[in-house]
């Protein structure tokens, strides 16, 4: 046996995908249990119509896919292919569902995806059914298609048991054993199986196969509904089962204006539906059926979606519906997968809560991830363990699962929040934000967050604001923009509390973030440093904010919960990490007149001389005791202010008060990403990942030599092949939003990653992944945006305060 053993619980298409990579990268001691009979072992699998699309809005989403695609499309079982590339075709029926596919198409470029939109005339050609007056136009993707997943997971298993894995079917698990914290087998109703390591990929089952372990696993099962119908005479002798054992040659269509998809079934045509309500399922109730993942079809749900698919494809009223099924399958609260490590029990891992689509791409990072100790791709989007406390309670799971599938095929704007379960997490100045008109969004870790104020209508700062066309100005006002102006020009208070805050203390505090982190920790108290974490790699795991605060005292400032995730699993017994951020808030006061505010509610001295900038000190703020850190993310003259939840009101009111006579104003999220673009401040997660290296993200001032992880890769690296950096747009009224694929010399070469209005510059600002021959200053690109070549200009950075006058005051 070569490499640890591993038991992967789940022969589906993602379990098997995962004992095929493993064992590829020459581990051979792996074990696959089902529940079930092989090789249907009744999972979403064995039911799944195996639609695999590739376009998504995420990298890495979109990448599962592509994946998936190049891998089945070279697999086969008995001589029989496991995937089909009749290319997929998406269809308007609606102007907004068109330039909706005109933004699917941008992110299919941008992610390396072959695409184009077609008209009405050439969607007809490609389907059968599809008559050109139904539909406004089309997107196709040619490398789309359809997946034999039970072909595909005999396929995989097959070469995983001749590699060396074991395959078991009609084993049930029972438990998992553990000792020191690691896990160490899995009790079978057939005997013990010894592990080092644990995979569950059970799909809708994985929150019943995590609760052994004590983990709570974040997915919904939800049944939704696949009809066949009767058989059409336009369809008679074009898919014989003799010569495509598929029975489809026409692409994969989709009707998103009405949530259903269509795929051939020989001279049938299979129908499935988003449109139906949600059909949450209880896992007790599914019983020890053989396949329990197929439940009765529901006519009375299918109804109306049978209506609008008549509709669409008039040849369907020569037919109906035959049957169908209510199949079973995973919702997530953020519908992506959840893949990754126990936090609290070394060893066991899990990828759930992925559909056929991604279920190669998901293996494969899964077993490269166990086999080298990190991804080869970023999966802070997916990561198990992303998601706050807060967020996985079972009324907040089920809620927003539900309504993530009702969502499925809407149109969503990047800064459309969600509708349900709000407000969740507030902070102690909430009440205030709502008598000041706060329009909120919501951030990723379920924080209410102002965007905008409509008390500040009236700036006369807003009859400055440029318009901007009609996507760009969804949860955008002029008023945002006013805000970002009278932050340069005056002083706002800006709502911090989200960002994520970590006490770390006790003997070992230094040496350990001392030893994990890029920058020097090792400076006397009373300093702040910005530094970052690296995969060993050296990709951007993520940046931090750290505050000396004592010997072995520091406040760590990061962004998820998996900066937290990392620490622990880092941490000796010698160290104490806390995560603050509920009980504590922040107030970033920052503009030019921050000083004289600050100053006129305290008597400690915030002078330059006395309070030096990238300095933490303890302050008394009219009888509240405040930790100051002289920061700022928006390049002005200022403090992040924190103090405990219960003070937080009293400093909020203290600090208005003060600053009504220097024209203070709250301003919120949208003032705030304008004002941090404009200065070239990154944003992890969106801006640079693990994906990127720090000399590349222009952050190479945050890395020093040293031993900690990454350091080693980075050298030599200081001459990028690629960079980030600023476009200002030629056309001002244009202003894109993140993910539209850039162009230089006719062809795409790269991405934009983030994008606002600099109102203090004048322009349109988008940040982009460029190759370097492309991304010196002056260079001319173009951005596409909804189907249209924006001409832009490589700037040099930062666009506002190049000598960094205004943060030292």
């Amino acid at each position: 046996m070569t490499g640890p053993r591993v038991v992967v619980i789940g022969a589906g298409v993602v379990g098997a995908a995962v004992a095929d990579e493993l064992t590829a990268r020459g581990w051979t001691g792996v074990t696959v249990l089902d529940r079930g009979e092989l090789p249907l072992p009744g999972g979403s699998s064995s039911h799944a119509p195996g639609l695999v699309f590739q376009t998504n809005p995420s990298k890495t989403m979109a990448g599962f896919a592509r994946y998936t695609v190049e891998k089945l499309c070279g697999l086969e079982l008995d001589g029989l292919p496991c995937f089909n590339q009749v290319g997929g075709l998406e269809v308007a029926t609606t102007p907004e569902r068109m330039g909706e596919l005109a933004r699917r198409h941008g992110l299919a470029t941008s992610w390396g995806i072959d695409s184009r939109l077609v008209e009405p005339d050439e969607c007809a050609a490609m389907h059968p059914l599809l008559p050109a007056s139904s539909v406004l136009g089309g997107f196709h993707i040619p490398t789309d298609g359809l997946a034999a997943a039970p072909r595909a997971v005999a396929a995989q298993l097959a070469r995983a048991v001749e590699r060396g894995a074991t395959v078991r079917g009609r084993c049930r698990v029972l438990d998992i054993t553990s000792a020191g914290g690691r896990v160490t087998g899995v009790v079978t109703d057939q005997g013990e199986i010894a592990a080092d390591l644990v995979v569950s990929a059970t799909g809708f089952w994985g929150p019943r196969t995590g609760a052994l372990v004590g983990l709570t696993v974040p997915l919904l099962p939800m049944a939704h509904q696949y009809a066949r119908t009767g058989p059409l005479p336009e369809l008679a002798g074009r898919n014989p089962a003799t010569t495509n054992p598929f029975d489809a040659s026409a692409p994969i269509l989709r009707h998103q204006d009405r949530d259903l998809y269509f795929r051939e079934h020989g001279d049938r045509v299979g129908i499935g539906s988003y449109a139906h309500d949600p059909i949450p399922v209880d896992l007790d109730a599914l019983g020890a059926d053989p396949m329990p993942s197929v439940l009765e079809f529901t006519p009375d749900d299918f109804a109306p979606s049978w209506s609008d698919a008549r509709e669409l494809l008039p040849a369907l009223a020569g037919t109906g519906v035959e049957g169908g099924i209510n199949g079973i399958f995973s919702f997530t609260p953020d519908g992506n997968p959840l893949i990754g490590e126990h936090p609290g029990l070394s060893g066991f891992w899990v990828a759930e809560a992925v559909w056929v689509t991604h279920s190669a791409g998901v293996g494969r990072a899964l077993a490269h991830w166990l086999v080298a100790g990190e991804p080869d791709v970023d999966l802070h989007e997916c990561d198990l363990n992303r998601f706050e406390p807060a967020q996985l309670t079972p009324t907040n799971v089920a809620a927003r699962s539900t309504r993530n599938f009702v969502e499925v095929y809407d149109i969503l704007h990047p800064l459309d929040p969600p509708a349900v379960q709000r407000p969740l997490r507030t902070s102690p100045f909430h009440a205030r934000q709502v008598e000041l008109g706060a329009v909120f969004d919501q951030s990723a870790t379920g924080w209410e967050r102002p965007r905008w104020f409509a008390a500040n209508g009236e700036l006369p700062e807003v009859g400055k604001i440029p318009p901007r066309g009609e996507w760009a100005a969804r949860w955008w006002s002029p008023i945002a923009g006013a805000e970002a102006l009278v932050t340069r020009d005056r002083v706002a208070m800006y709502d911090m509390t989200p960002l994520k805050r970590l006490e770390v203390t006790g003997p070992g505090a230094l040496d350990l973030l001392d030893g994990l982190t890029t920058n020097n920790l090792r400076k006397k108290p009373g300093s702040v440093t910005y530094t970052l974490l690296l995969e060993p790699s050296g990709g951007v795991r993520s940046d931090l904010t750290v505050a000396r605060l004592g010997e072995q005292h520091f406040q760590v400032g990061a962004n998820s919960n998996l900066d937290l995730d990392l620490l622990l699993r880092a941490a000796g017994p010698d160290v104490r990490i806390t995560d603050t951020t509920g009980g504590t808030c922040c107030i970033g006061l920052w503009g030019p007149k921050a000083r004289e505010v600050l100053s006129a509610v305290t008597a400690d001295d915030v002078s330059d001389a006395g309070f030096g900038y990238f300095k933490a000190r303890e302050l008394d703020v009219a009888g509240v005791p405040v930790r100051a850190l002289r920061v700022s993310y928006v390049g002005e003259l200022g403090w992040e202010l924190y103090v405990s939840a219960e003070l937080g009101l009293r400093l909020w009111d203290v600090l208005w008060d003060a600053g009504r006579r220097h024209g203070i104003i709250a301003a919120g999220r949208s003032a705030f990403d304008s004002l941090r673009l404009e200065k070239g401040y990154r944003s992890a997660g969106a801006d640079m990942t693990t994906e990127h290296d720090p000399y590349e993200a222009g952050l190479g001032f945050a890395v020093r030599p040293g031993t900690y992880p990454g350091a080693e890769a980075l050298a030599g690296k200081q001459d990028p092949a690629r960079r980030l950096v600023p476009l200002l747009l030629s056309d001002q009224t244009q202003v894109v939003m993140g993910k539209e694929p850039v162009f230089h010399d006719g062809a795409p070469v790269g991405y934009v990653t983030s994008a606002a209005y600099g109102y203090s510059i004048d322009a349109s600002i988008a940040y982009a992944w460029l190759p370097a021959a492309a991304a010196e200053p002056g260079t001319g690109v173009q951005v596409e945006y909804f189907g249209e070549r924006l001409a832009a200009v490589v700037a040099t950075e930062p666009l506002y305060d190049a000598e960094r006058k205004k943060l030292r005051g």
